[in-house]
């Protein structure tokens, strides 16, 4: 006898995540970005909002070197760092 209940023959397809997740910086090109933004962290007790400026720059060194997908910084939360923020 099987315990086992089948809810249908639907298979679930995994997919990749539209955000969070990219690719690792196998040759270190923006390791000097991520590490100013570690040090503002510790810095900060781990206060995000005082290394904004920082994680900006990470996340435009990883788009410059093709690391992640190239996003509109209004859509990743830094509308106020970019020179047009009208």
């Amino acid at each position: 006898m099987s315990t086992a209940m089948n809810f249908g023959t639907k298979s679930f397809k995994p997919r990749p995540p539209d955000k969070g997740s990219f690719p690792l910086d196998h040759f270190g090109e923006c390791t000097a970005f991520k590490e100013k933004f570690m040090r503002c962290l510790r810095d900060n007790s781990f206060g995000n909002a005082r290394c904004r400026l920082q994680s900006k720059e990470y996340l435009e060194c990883r788009m410059e070197k093709q690391l992640m997908a190239r996003e509109p910084l209004e859509r990743l939360g830094f509308k106020d760092l970019t020179e047009d923020h009208s």
